[in-house]
C-alpha cells in the first residue's frame, strides 16, 4: 500500500505541476505571446506553453525519487528548450542531418541538443547503476528514450500518448521504477488534451524531458539484459528515424474536441 501510495503520489504531483505551470505560463507569456506560438501540420496556430510546465512536472517528479534521474530530465528539457528556440527555423532534421552538419563545421542547435542530453544521459546513468557496462547501458537507454519521444512528437497526442503506453507497465513495478514511471505519466496525462485538441504543442521541450523520464523509469526497473534490450530498441528507432515518424504519424486516436482555426489574421512564429 505504501509503495501504491508513492507512485500515486509521483503521478498526482507531475499531474499538478504541469497543469499549473502551464496555467502560470498561459497568464505571463514571458516575452510575449508571439514567442509562444507555432504553427503546426494542419497549418493552426498553437501554443508551447505545455512544454517547460511538462519538463517542470517531469524533473521535480524525477528528482524526488533520485536527483541524477531529475537531472537527466532537467538537461533533455533544457536542450530541447534551446532547439526550440535557436533552431525553430531550421529543416534539418535527424541524426544524419544534424552530424553531417556538425562535420562541415556548422555546430546546429540539433547537434548541441544531441551531445547535451548524450552527456547528461551517460552522467546520470553512471550514478544511477554500479557496474561500468550498465553505466553506459543505462546512459543510452536515456538518451535514446528523449530521442524516441521526440521521433514520434509528429502529430498531436503522439508524444504524450506513447509515454503513458510505454511508462504503464512500469507503473505496476514495485519502487524507483514505478515512482518515476508515475512521473512521466502525470506530466504526459496533463498535457494530453491541449495536444490532443490542437490547442497546444509539447515541441522539443517537454518531448525530450518526457522521454528522459521515461527513459530514466526504464534503467530504475532493469537489470542488465533489460538495459540492453532496451538499448537495441532505441537505437534502432534512431537508425530508422524517418520510419518511426511515419509510423507515428498513421496512428489513430479517438474522437477529441478541436480547436477552432485561428483567425486569417493571426501571426503564428
Amino acid at each position: 500500500m505504501i509503495r501504491r501510495s508513492r507512485r500515486t503520489v509521483s503521478f498526482a504531483l507531475a499531474a499538478v505541476v504541469a497543469r499549473a505551470a502551464t496555467a502560470a505560463l498561459r497568464a505571463a507569456a514571458p516575452g510575449g505571446r508571439g514567442r509562444w506560438q507555432r504553427t503546426n501540420h494542419a497549418g493552426r496556430t498553437v501554443v508551447l506553453y505545455p512544454g517547460p510546465a511538462v519538463a517542470a512536472a517531469a524533473t521535480v517528479g524525477a528528482w524526488r525519487v533520485h536527483p541524477a534521474a531529475g537531472f537527466a530530465v532537467l538537461a533533455a528539457g533544457a536542450c530541447g528548450a534551446y532547439d526550440d528556440i535557436a533552431g525553430a527555423g531550421d529543416p534539418r532534421r535527424g541524426f544524419r542531418a544534424h552530424l553531417s552538419a556538425l562535420r562541415d563545421g556548422d555546430v546546429t542547435s540539433g547537434a548541441v541538443k544531441l551531445l547535451g542530453i548524450s552527456a547528461a544521459a551517460l552522467a546520470a546513468g553512471t550514478v544511477l547503476k554500479e557496474r561500468p557496462l550498465d553505466k553506459v547501458l543505462a546512459g543510452v537507454v536515456i538518451a535514446g528514450a528523449a530521442h524516441f519521444v521526440n521521433l514520434v512528437d509528429v502529430r498531436p497526442g503522439r508524444a504524450a500518448g506513447a509515454v503513458l503506453a510505454l511508462a504503464a507497465p512500469g507503473l505496476l513495478r514495485k519502487g524507483a521504477c514505478g515512482e518515476l514511471a508515475g512521473a512521466a505519466m502525470g506530466a504526459a496525462a496533463a498535457a494530453l488534451p491541449d495536444d490532443l485538441g490542437e490547442r497546444a504543442m509539447l515541441g522539443d521541450t517537454g518531448a525530450h524531458a518526457l522521454g528522459a523520464a521515461l527513459g530514466a523509469a526504464a534503467v530504475a526497473g532493469n537489470g542488465r539484459a533489460g538495459l540492453l534490450a532496451h538499448a537495441v530498441a532505441f537505437v534502432a528507432a534512431a537508425a530508422y528515424g524517418d520510419k518511426v515518424s511515419d509510423a507515428a504519424r498513421s496512428w489513430r486516436f479517438g474522437p477529441f474536441p478541436v480547436a477552432p482555426l485561428p483567425p486569417a489574421t493571426a501571426s503564428p512564429v
